[in-house]
């Protein structure tokens, strides 16, 4: 599955925090969980793009973060995918 999600800080970065973030995302990949991370300018502070199995595996990797951004999750489906559907 795909997960789509919008961050937006809390609290105004700090290296420690994002050094964290890496190496959840570094053991992840090593756990076959895809996440490509992009800082963004607006009313979000970020997009992740995650490739997990399931919804409770996306919530595992976000739920330790909760003190420290807050999340807007949409899941996607592949444009040839959603095509079939119509």
């Amino acid at each position: 599955m795909i997960f789509i999600t919008l961050t937006k800080w809390k609290t105004a970065p700090k290296k420690e925090m994002v050094d964290q973030f890496t190496k959840t995302v570094e053991k992840l990949e090593k756990q076959g969980i895809k996440m490509r991370v992009y800082w963004t300018l607006g009313r979000y502070n970020g997009v992740t793009i995650t490739e997990a199995a399931n919804e409770k595996d996306l919530m595992k990797i976000l739920l330790p973060f909760a003190g420290l951004i807050d999340t807007e999750t949409m899941v996607a489906v592949p444009r040839e995918e959603a095509i079939k559907l119509l």
